[in-house]
């Protein structure tokens, strides 16, 4: 049996984590589960898998929490840790092989490399990790001799369709994107974007950042970068194609002109099982992909217009850049979609704030390295100062 962790528990990679577990007839144990505020969600989590270890972030909420767990699980014998260091306390834990990071944003890196140095395998939802610190996590790893799993479904299908190949016979990334809800707009149209539209996305449920990240398409700009730090290989060699379908997840072209797929329905929990059962392929218990089904039989592709989501176009340049302008980037990213989300801006100034924040650390940080977390988490608090600032000037 496996004993696991989950990093963000109550978020959408780790529910359906969850129920990865549910349906795996007793393969996996919860030992420790972690959140930032929502204690109701992790509240019945606990109650159903019976963790060792529980972590909360939100301080105020983890007293709501512990007053309800003394009253209604009195017979639960576990720990709980509040704070700063409960998504550490929860990666470490003794017995465990595999820490699901599925916590949302930059926040998520430093219990990710707390739990490599302590020689755990890394499930890895969190794009931000690599993002901003691939330049210390992927030689950190190395030495810990643990494995990176992807469960993002794209670098899964890169993942998978690289078994078995030879070392150097990778030539190309080709990243699908289901283009989001703006698919076909241009520049004009999205000055109207309302959150409700941006959170409309025809394909995946998924959190509100990572959904506004979808519709900006900088959630491929992160998964360029990811995916240049897990397989060696430039941005420049990892192409976006827009595949409305969401049948194809991602492909790689091999250096003899080779083109490898993984396909399938378009559903998280595959990833998530792929990486849980490495190396042994797990029951897959979802429903199986149709080939002959409606809407599965055609498949499009599009190139991505970077003219029109100049994110991915600011993503493709601070990949080149390398450095800390990646953390920075991602940390700009951060501010301005959440003050989006919060009616602060409107959808056109994320690409305006996450620019005019890349131009400005650069003016006097151009040669900036990675070289610990310090430095990455000190370039991320810039930024975000740095964003706070554009949006109090436009105010």
């Amino acid at each position: 049996m496996k004993k696991i962790s989950i990093l963000g528990s109550t978020g959408s990679i780790g529910t359906q984590t969850l129920e990865v577990v549910r349906n795996s007839d007793g393969e996996f144990e919860v030992a420790g589960l972690c959140c930032g505020k929502n204690i109701e969600l992790l509240f019945e989590q606990v109650k159903e898998f019976r963790p060792r270890v529980i972590g909360i972030s939100d301080e105020e909420k983890a007293n709501e929490f512990i007053d309800r767990l003394k009253t209604e699980l009195p017979d639960l014998d576990a720990e709980v840790y509040v704070g700063e260091s409960a998504p550490t306390a929860v990666a470490t834990i003794d017995d465990v092989r595999i820490v699901v990071g599925a916590m949302v944003g930059v926040s998520g890196l430093r219990p990710v490399i707390d739990a490599i140095n302590c020689g755990k395998d890394i499930a890895l939802a969190n794009k931000e990790t690599l993002v901003a610190g691939g330049d210390i996590v992927m030689p950190l790893a190395k030495e810990k001799g643990i494995k990176l799993l992807p469960v993002d479904s794209e670098h899964s299908a890169i993942w998978q369709c690289l078994w078995g190949q030879p070392e150097g016979s990778l030539d190309r990334i080709l990243i699908t994107a289901s283009g989001g809800p703006f698919r076909g707009y241009t520049k004009d149209m999205l000055k109207d974007v309302t959150l409700e539209k941006a959170l409309a996305h025809p394909t995946w449920k998924m959190g509100g950042k990572v959904t506004i990240d979808s519709s900006t398409m900088m959630n491929k700009g992160l998964e360029i970068i990811e995916a240049s730090h897990l397989f060696s290989i430039g941005v420049d060699n990892i192409d976006v194609v827009v595949h409305p379908q969401s049948i194809i997840h991602s492909m790689i072209r091999l250096k003899d002109g080779s083109v490898l797929a993984q396909m399938g329905k378009p559903n998280m929990m595959m990833p998530i099982e792929v990486a849980l059962y490495y190396p042994r392929r797990g029951p897959g218990f979802m429903e199986k992909f149709d080939p002959f089904a409606q809407g599965a039989n055609t498949l499009n592709f599009e190139k991505c217009d970077t003219k029109v989501f100049g994110l991915l176009g600011l993503a493709y340049y601070a990949g080149r850049k390398k450095g800390l302008l990646p953390s920075v980037m991602n940390g700009a990213n951060e501010v301005a979609v959440n003050a989006f989300l919060n009616g602060k801006i409107g959808y056109l100034d994320i690409e305006r704030i996450v620019s005019g924040v890349m131009n400005e650390y650069e003016k006097t940080n151009s040669a900036s390295k990675a070289g610990s977390l310090e430095d990455i988490l000190n370039a991320d608090k810039e930024a975000r100062i740095l964003a706070s600032r554009l949006m109090e000037t436009e105010d």
